[in-house]
């Protein structure tokens, strides 16, 4: 089966703490990799201001991940999970072109 690059760019709370931060990042990134990504790559943008505001917040944290998988379930389990967690104010998933 043909593998997919994608990439994930969510946008973290930017009143949590750094240790909550970087406890989600790495729950985040083992749901991913335990839904069959491999060659994960987390990046930390940093602080952003946006141009209108979410949910009464003015910046926030991006972090972006890429990765290579088989099939859609990683992306669709992140989906899903980043909807209920309250610390991701907004996630964005994009198919790359090898």
């Amino acid at each position: 089966m043909a593998k997919t690059k994608y990439e994930i760019t969510y946008i973290i709370k930017p009143d949590i703490d750094e240790d909550s931060k970087k406890a989600l990042i790495e729950r985040f990134d083992k749901v991913v990799t335990d839904n069959g990504a491999q060659e994960l790559e987390s990046k930390d943008w940093g602080k952003r201001h946006f141009a209108y505001e979410i949910e009464k917040y003015r910046e926030g944290t991006y972090h972006i991940l890429t990765f290579v998988a088989e099939n859609a379930a990683a992306v669709d389990e992140f989906g899903r999970l980043s909807r209920i967690d309250g610390q991701i104010l907004r996630s964005m998933t994009v198919k790359l072109d090898k």
